[in-house]
């Protein structure tokens, strides 16, 4: 049932686009040869008919890239939003590409038109779809009534993610527990209506759509006789595996062949959006370079005048799947500051230059990495890279710790914004990063480099 409706709410949303689509275009026509901006012939209808046909074919193909018909709990209405302008610019490079081929002296003017109008009513259209769907369950429509066996921290996850996806017009109607003390509490707000012995008797009493089998490892056993009960009523039925706990980044249910393959770890950045985050990451690391220059000239004076020593001080660090790279940085502490091997800086550290403390304390010292994003060792945004001499260590402290090199290193991060710089508690960095990496948009690398830009590069654990 939820994958039919999914596929159904999409069709919608995908029906509905290239309505909006077509209308973008129709108005752009009649703009650009119409009126006042009527200066050139009107080309053939014939290639005007292509143009648009092609148009509808890239647009969608392109929204579906960047998952615009797919539910997305972490999107706001700004991120839909967002996606709808980045994707449309996209779309428009690869219609742009494509009429140059075949149609040379097709109007650029109309393509101009038609993106900033596309841009305002798809993005009109999803915001509309929004409030509709949110009158439409305010309302109780088309609700379809969801039985959930198993309270446990399965069960618990299944009515979070149905809470969550409020626009698909489903409701949890109650829970069945395997521990009679839990029956007549509440899990997430939804009763706990009795034990899972009573299955039978609670579908024959309530109205109830759907039943879903959320049960732990070690209740397996149960699900024979549950599904021979099941099987004598016409309800449908979904298994939830208990797996979730081993699924990290990106985890989740694949095809191959027409076999069903779970995903317990997968690559968070691939295709247009690593591409996306790259070409982000060279544009804006080359305007800060230009920006930051003459800062960085000054200090490099400075670095020189006040200690003997380089200027620049080049530190390993492992950057994403355990690549090795020689991060940059001003030199803040004396040449000989770990002569006794490797360890972090302290408050008021006696290793620090005259102008090393002043460097650390605004973060002026990682000002270079810049360098670093631009010949693509490291990102903008993403986890601090760590030193591989203390790598190991957190390692086997810290579960999941390694997950953070499956992306690019950032000269700034979610955890580093949030104070956890320096001297804090590892374990909440890792929190924080891996929250970062499996909620990635340039929407939300955009908010890091602006709270680290007013204020988020000062923090009272950097020494």
């Amino acid at each position: 049932m939820f994958t039919r409706f999914q596929r159904f709410y999409n069709s919608i949303k995908l029906l509905a686009d290239e309505v909006a689509l077509a209308l973008a275009f129709g108005l752009a026509y009649l703009t650009r040869f119409s009126g006042l901006m009527e200066f050139e012939s009107t080309p053939p209808i014939e290639d005007t008919l292509v143009i648009l046909l092609v148009a509808l074919v890239v647009f969608p193909l392109t929204f579906r890239q960047a998952n615009l018909y797919t539910t997305n709990r972490a999107r706001s209405h700004v991120g839909e939003v967002f996606e709808v302008f980045k994707s449309t610019i996209l779309a428009t490079t690869l219609l742009v590409a494509l009429t140059f081929f075949f149609y040379e002296r097709y109007s650029r003017a109309t393509i101009l038109l038609f993106t900033i109008n596309a841009f305002v009513l798809v993005s009109a259209v999803r915001l509309g779809f929004r409030a509709f769907f949110n009158a439409l369950r305010r309302r109780g429509f088309n609700e379809k009534r969801i039985l959930v066996v198993g309270a446990g921290e399965l069960g618990q996850r299944v009515v979070e993610t149905i809470q969550d996806h409020k626009e698909l017009g489903f409701t949890v109607m109650g829970l069945l527990t395997r521990r009679p003390e839990k029956v007549g509490t509440t899990v997430k707000g939804r009763p706990v209506l009795a034990t899972i012995t009573d299955l039978g008797a609670v579908l024959d009493r309530e109205q109830v759509d759907q039943v879903i089998l959320a049960l732990p490892l070690e209740d397996q056993p149960l699900l024979k006789d549950l599904m021979e009960q099941l099987a004598l009523r016409t309800v449908d039925v979904k298994l939830v595996p208990d797996l979730f706990n081993y699924v990290t980044l990106r985890g989740g249910l694949e095809e191959f062949g027409g076999l069903p393959i779970i995903s317990l770890q997968g690559a968070p950045l691939e295709g247009w959006n690593l591409i996306a985050k790259r070409v982000f990451d060279v544009l804006f690391s080359a305007l800060l370079i230009l920006l930051t220059g003459p800062v960085m000239l000054v200090l490099a004076i400075l670095v020189k005048l006040t200690s003997r020593g380089p200027i620049f001080y080049r530190q390993e660090r492992m950057g994403m799947d355990g690549h090795l790279f020689a991060m940059l940085k001003f030199r803040t502490m004396r040449t000989d500051a770990e002569l006794e091997g490797a360890q972090f800086a302290t408050a008021g550290d006696p290793r620090r230059t005259p102008i090393g403390a002043f460097l650390r304390k605004f973060s002026l010292d990682e000002l270079p990495q810049f360098f670093n994003v631009l010949v693509g060792d490291m990102s903008l945004v993403g986890p601090r890279p760590e030193r591989p001499v203390f790598i190991e260590e957190f390692k086997k402290q810290i579960p999941r710790y390694h997950l953070r090199h499956m992306v690019k290193s950032g000269v700034t991060g979610w955890a580093q914004i949030n104070g956890l710089r320096g001297n804090t508690s590892i374990k909440e960095r890792i929190d924080y990063d891996l929250y970062y990496i499996e909620n990635w948009s340039l929407l939300f690398d955009l908010k890091i480099l602006l709270r680290t830009a007013f204020g988020g590069f000062l923090s009272k654990n950097a020494y």
